[in-house]
């Protein structure tokens, strides 16, 4: 007998948001309208990021990621993220008067991320630590340390 539903197979487009930490990252998860469609917590390892993409990609088509301290913990995510060809925003920390009002937590955090990131509000592109300003970096640290080490 056949169905009377037609089969659906429209992906729905998602946004996420990530508040790093040193341990562990929270991760929410929002469709395009802003619907919040769910929140996790992965450890802050290679397996973690690859755990943490998977679960995202679970909701639908990840069309950007909004990610909190991409230069600093969230590096090595962000890295993964560019890797696999997904937009990735660097978004600044909510600001005072919205965290007062919404309180404070990881998965609120990471929600303000993803709506922040789907907005294009207060986002930069992430420093990408390779190349020719990476190399530059190493240079300058090598000779502060040598200049260090002679005083």
């Amino acid at each position: 007998m056949a169905s009377i539903t037609p089969h659906d197979t429209a992906i729905i487009e998602i946004a996420a948001g990530v508040d790093t930490h040193q341990d562990i990252h929270t991760a929410a998860v929002i469709d395009m309208v802003g619907r919040v469609l769910g929140s996790e917590q992965f450890p802050a390892t290679a397996a973690g990021y690859r755990a943490l993409l998977s679960w995202m990609q679970g909701f639908g088509h990840l069309v950007r990621v909004g990610v909190e301290g991409a230069g600093v913990y969230g590096a090595g995510l962000a890295r993964l993220l560019r890797k696999r060809n997904i937009c990735v925003v660097e978004v600044d920390r909510p600001d005072r008067k919205a965290r007062r009002f919404q309180g404070k937590s990881d998965p609120i955090d990471a929600i303000a991320a993803a709506k922040t990131a789907l907005a294009g509000q207060r986002t930069g592109t992430p420093k990408q630590r390779d190349g020719r300003i990476e190399a530059l970096r190493n240079l300058r640290v090598a000779r502060r340390s040598a200049i260090d080490q002679r005083a």
